[in-house]
């Protein structure tokens, strides 16, 4: 498990995509997945003094009451949303038939989140594509909260979190005012998932039917692996390293055989670059950001997608 993951668990006997931690067979309803994803605390509030005893106007620490860990210190404006409100938010949201993939803490418990996989099924251009709900909270004031759609391929894992134009899939706000009021909005939001599917959905059938070259895919890869001015050697051979990888998932990868050589088979080449890929030099928590970036959106696939669809 990454350095910075400090609980949480998936579904499956096999390590889902983004490789963090440990399995359960089925996917469990909200209440048992707070617990086995070890969000089963609270935070509480506590007036901060220093060590002669002043009390420090305008702030507050948030504490873990399992352990009285310190999570952050944040304003007195700051509202707390609690990890049992967060699965409640998700549960009411989504309604009957929603199953929790994983869920879990990162950064002493700083930082949490839900992945919860929706009941409907999408078949598009041949594909079955499942959408999933992630929703991201934080305790220690440095972050918002943060809900999103992020479609998958099925048949490989792949991320499908375009950024649309013609519809929504995030959602954000910060920990301050009516978090109450806000939650609510967010449910009118996040309720035009289908919306955003649809349009998706119509998105993937005009790649699907855009026809590109062999010299077009080299291209639109050279543009997302530019040259850097005065590049070492090593850059030279990272870069040829990461081209050639690319190329190898548009043309070789077996999920692909069945697709044409389109628009849509070049977006899922890089999303496979992208969502599968190892960087060139592993940090701790590479795992943790691949994550993060199902809520914020992936550049390199958004790039590929403009250049697709631009030309």
């Amino acid at each position: 498990m990454a350095a910075n993951v400090e609980s949480m668990f998936y579904t499956g006997r096999t390590v889902p995509w983004h490789g963090l931690g440990i399995s359960v067979l089925e996917a469990p309803a909200s209440r048992d997945a707070l617990e086995l994803a070890g969000l089963d605390w609270r935070v509480v509030q506590r007036e901060l003094v220093t060590e002669d005893g002043i009390q420090v106007a305008g702030f507050k620490a948030n504490v873990r009451d399992q352990d009285n860990r310190v999570l952050g210190v944040v304003t007195d404006r700051y509202k707390v949303v609690q990890n049992d409100e967060a699965f409640a938010f998700t549960d009411e949201l989504l309604g009957e038939g929603i199953t929790y993939e994983t869920a879990g803490s990162l950064q002493e418990g700083r930082r949490t989140w839900i992945l919860a996989k929706l009941p409907q099924r999408y078949i598009i251009s041949g594909d079955e594509i499942t959408p999933y709900l992630v929703f991201m909270n934080s305790h220690d004031g440095t972050g918002a909260i943060k809900a999103a759609m992020t479609p998958i391929r099925v048949v490989c894992q792949n991320t499908l979190n375009l950024a649309l134009a013609t519809a929504k899939r995030t959602w954000s706000t910060n920990h301050v005012g009516d978090i109450r009021g806000k939650l609510e909005d967010a449910k009118y939001t996040l309720l035009y998932a289908d919306k955003y599917m649809a349009e998706l959905g119509k998105s993937i059938d005009k790649l699907s039917r855009q026809k590109l070259t062999d010299k077009q895919v080299y291209e639109y890869i050279d543009e997302l692996f530019p040259l850097v001015d005065n590049a070492t050697e090593q850059q030279m051979k990272n870069l040829h390293k990461m081209k050639e990888e690319v190329r190898d998932r548009y043309f070789l990868a077996p999920d692909l055989q069945h697709v044409g050589k389109n628009a849509y088979r070049f977006v899922n080449a890089v999303s496979d670059f992208a969502t599968h890929s190892k960087p060139l030099r592993e940090r701790a928590n590479y795992r943790e950001s691949l994550f993060a970036r199902t809520i914020d959106g992936n550049a390199m696939i958004d790039k590929a997608y403009s250049l697709v669809t631009a030309a």
